[in-house]
């Protein structure tokens, strides 16, 4: 039947003529742009890690939780004494006795701390935290005494450049007083766990075996720093054990 193949090939060249057109239609759209991932981006998603801002506090400010106090670089004024001292929710050596009190911020630290190391099975106690300018003058004093000014300066602090005097510092002993105030601490279980754990709640080891050089004063095992968990975990991740290091500000063994 020719009539019925006029229709079928009409059918098929309306089809071809249809699929050429459509393809052309495809071809004139314009192509869709590229999603462009920037970094920012990626930061936010958490697929790269942000840079540390380094002037987010000061260093030079007593004030500040990230003020940096070694033997070239005093407290200024010198006697400089913090206005929020409190003393913290945890044993205490001396209870009442003013060296008991540290800063507000590191008593709340030091209050989670503690705890952090009781679910450990561990007992931690304060035996050191704020010292006055005046309370220094009688320490560092003591020592020249007993030992002469060489000594003196290897392990106490003229007055006016000791952590203590900023209430960010503090001396942590076993609540047996094991190795108080000792070398021995570092091989204490305490002294194993606060080394293993300071940074997360914001502290540093402040004086550590490997950097007398650097911290101008020998290992302390026992004394930590305060300068808050984001720079606690930072100096942690980056293998970074002093803020002199962190921060490029000198110190050393000379006042």
């Amino acid at each position: 039947m020719p009539h019925r193949k006029v229709v079928l090939a009409s059918i098929v060249l309306i089809l071809i003529i249809g699929g050429l057109g459509w393809r052309q239609h495809q071809a004139a759209k314009p192509s869709k742009a590229p999603t462009i991932i920037t970094n920012t981006v990626k930061q936010a998603a958490g697929q790269i890690p942000a840079s540390f801002d380094k002037n987010q506090y000061s260093t030079t400010d007593p004030n500040s939780i990230w003020v940096v106090v070694n033997k070239p670089h005093p407290l200024t004024p010198t006697s400089f004494a913090p206005t929020d001292l409190v003393m913290p929710n945890i044993p205490l050596r001396v209870p009442g006795n003013e060296s008991m009190q540290v800063r507000a911020a590191t008593a709340t630290a030091l209050e989670q701390l503690f705890a952090g190391a009781k679910q450990a099975s561990l007992n931690l106690m304060l035996s050191s935290g704020y010292r006055s300018y005046n309370y220094q003058v009688s320490l560092y004093n003591g020592y020249v005494k007993s030992e002469g000014q060489t000594a003196a300066d290897t392990q106490s602090a003229r007055p006016g450049h000791s952590e203590h005097q900023s209430g960010l510092a503090a001396d942590i002993e076993p609540a047996s007083r094991n190795c108080e105030v000792d070398q021995c601490f570092a091989a204490t279980p305490e002294g194993k766990w606060l080394a293993a754990n300071a940074y997360i709640y914001g502290f540093i080891i402040r004086y550590p075996a490997d950097k007398v050089a650097i911290t101008g004063y020998e290992y302390e095992p026992w004394h930590i720093r305060y300068i808050g968990a984001p720079l606690a975990t930072e100096l942690h991740n980056q293998g970074i054990e002093t803020l002199e290091e962190f921060f490029g500000v000198s110190g050393g063994p000379s006042y």
